[in-house]
Order: C-alpha cells, then structure tokens, then sequence
C-alpha cells in the first residue's frame, strides 16, 4: 500500500518513523511518501519537505509566515492529489495537518491520526473537525481515550512509542574513545534540553545558561536538535564552557545527575531515563498571554499531565527566571528523599503510559482497518 505521512516536529519525525518501521515488516509492499525529518527519510520515506522548514512556535510566529504555510497547504494538496495514497497518516501537528484532513476527506482519501493534537489543552471545538474528517484516531496518552469518549469519538488507545525507544532498565553511559561522549568527563554532568526549534532554543538557553556560575562543580552539556546547525549553538553559548552533542541524547541523559528541559516529549524522555528534571517554558510574551485565555490545563509538561499532580517542578514564562531555575536545579540536586519520591513516581509513569509495542499495535491496527474485509457469504 501506499503511505503518505505528514510531521511537522522532530518528535514526530521520531515516531511515525518506527510506524514506518513496523508498517515495512507487517506490508513488505509499503511505499512512503512523507513531510517530516532524516529519521523517516531513513526508513525509506520520499521526503517531500522537512520539518525544520514547517515548525513555527507561537500564535504571533505563525501570523507572520502565513505565507509560506499557505504555500504548504497549497503544494500538500496538489501533492496528495498527485501520488493518491491509499491512506493518508497524520502524525500531531494539528495546525497544518487538520487543515490537510478536511481537504484529504473531501477528495475520498482515507484519513488516520497518529499522536494525538493536544486538544484536550485547549480549542477541544477541534473534535468535531476530527470526528468529520478522521476514520481512525491512535492516542498515545492514557487520557486521550476517556477525553474522546466524552465526545462520543471513540479512539484506539496504543500506549506511548517512547516506552520502546527506553527500555526500563536502559544500561549503563556509553563510554566511547569520542570526543563527543557525554560520559567524557571529571565533574557530575547536568544536561540542557532547550528543544528542537531555533525560536524556542534562542528563548530557553539565555535562562539555562546563566546557572553555570552557581554550579562551579558540574558541567553542562547540550543536547543539540538535528536540524540546527552547530554554529548557531556557538553563537548562543559564545564562550562558556559548554559542550554540544548532536544525536546523542539518551547517551547525554544515561550520564545527567540531573537535566534542564524545555515542555514537551523531552520531560517524558528525561523521565523515562530516570532523571531529575526541570521543565521550563518560556514563549512569544503575546503568544503567550493569547495561549493563557485559551489553555485549560493544570499543568505543561507531559510527566505532570499524565501523572494528575506535579511530579516535577515547573518553571513558565515569568517563573523562568536565572534565580528561580538556579534554585530548583540546587533543590533536585541535593534534596536525596525527593530523588526517591521521584524515582517511584516516575515509575509509575512508566506503567501508566502503557506497555511496550505502540509503533507495532499502531501499525497493525492500521493495516486491519485498511484491508478490505470479505463479505458475508
């Protein structure tokens, strides 16, 4: 069959290419066409655009390129109407790709969606576009299923892909001959998980980088987004002394006493590796003020969301400032009783995202809706 999958972030990229992956072993005649990153273009996807040319944070970010999303939709359509998948597969990215499933409906394509659009944060009038446009909805998160049932939607909940990205028991620091090696080192590391965006790494670094003095005896090590080139690292860190690693950071984390990271599938990540954190967020102050009116969440970070109750300290907006980030890396740092609290928290994250096998349950799923069933005789 033939696949057309569009993701707009670098998680995405991460995801719907072990989709892919399960999809090529249960349909050896897969055929990919896709909008995402190198991960998916890896698995054998004709890479149509890349998602370092589509990710844009923030309400007001978006007003200004309007022009050149516009331009996306255009080329998506016409794209879709050329190679004529036999379904189209959505992976999050609700913006772009909402927009894309009301025009794939309307011209007879079959409709999927991979990973959620966090709705149930805000604009949930979005269920109706899901509910008119989506035949099939596969949720990662173990709330999505009861959210859509209230809206009389009912979903096919797979359990969290990440949980087979991070086994339970991950192994010990990678310690290559490398110059790039997390584990390289004399003092205790703490990472920095600034994000995947230029917009949000230029915001979250200028606050994670003025802790550096107040912890003279560890050292700090970012973990650098794929799609940014190294240089623009260089020009936010000038000449600190701090190491940047590229595609490396569940070996960055194996090592991390402790890890500051910017909201998103990162804290899941930084918990599933077992590590201290602190989230932080910072946007587009108008974005953000629009986005306040608008959320209804009790928390940012996905750890905290799925947990029901803070877990993890969160820093947000005007609350990411140097002295209050420098605090609560010192408090997770040496507070030992709430590292234990924490490590049995996190724990019982893991068992509520569900068991391993999400990318294979997806894709099985997907290939039984897609087959045509044998009519009663």
């Amino acid at each position: 069959m033939k696949y057309y999958l569009i993701a707009g972030e670098a998680s995405g990229d991460l995801h719907a290419s072990h989709l892919m992956e399960e999809l090529k072993k249960q349909d050896p005649a897969a055929r990919f066409r896709c909008w995402g990153g190198d991960l998916m273009k890896g698995q054998g996807g004709e890479l149509v655009r890349h998602y370092r040319d589509l990710a844009f944070m923030g309400f007001f970010e978006v007003l200004v390129h309007l022009r050149t999303i516009s331009a996306n939709l255009r080329f998506c359509k016409k794209d879709l109407l050329s190679w004529r998948p036999d379904v189209l597969i959505l992976v999050d990215y609700p913006g772009f790709n909402l927009r894309i499933a009301s025009f794939a409906k309307q011209h007879g394509f079959r409709v999927f969606y991979y990973i959620s659009p966090q709705i149930w944060a805000w604009h949930s009038s979005r269920v109706r576009v899901i509910r008119k446009n989506v035949e099939r909805m596969f949720v990662i998160l173990p709330f999505e299923k009861e959210f859509y049932a209230r809206h009389d939607y009912p979903v096919d909940f797979v359990g969290h892909p990440l949980l087979d990205v991070i086994p339970e028991q991950p192994g010990p620091p990678l310690r290559e001959a490398d110059p790039d090696d997390p584990a390289a080192g004399d003092k205790p590391l703490i990472a920095l998980l600034p994000g995947s965006r230029k917009q949000e790494i230029r915001l979250m670094l200028e606050v994670m980088l003025k802790v550096l003095p107040r912890f003279p005896g560890y050292r700090f090590v970012v973990a650098g987004a794929p799609s940014v080139p190294a240089e623009y690292y260089a020009a936010l860190i000038q000449s600190l002394p701090v190491k940047v690693v590229f595609n490396k950071t569940y070996e960055l984390l194996r090592c991390a006493q402790a890890a500051l990271v910017t909201s998103g599938t990162a804290t899941l990540e930084t918990a599933l590796m077992k590590v201290p954190q602190v989230v932080c967020y910072k946007g587009n102050p108008l974005s953000y003020l629009l986005a306040r009116q608008l959320v209804h969440v009790d928390f940012i970070s996905l750890v905290n969301l799925v947990m029901g109750r803070e877990i993890v300290r969160e820093l947000i907006q005007g609350d990411l400032t140097p002295v209050k980030l420098t605090q609560a890396l010192g408090e997770i740092l040496t507070d030992e009783a709430g590292k234990a609290r924490l490590q049995q928290d996190y724990r019982e994250l893991r068992i509520k995202l569900g068991g391993p096998g999400a990318s294979a349950k997806t894709a099985s799923l997907m290939i039984n809706y897609l087959t045509p069933k044998p009519l009663n005789p």
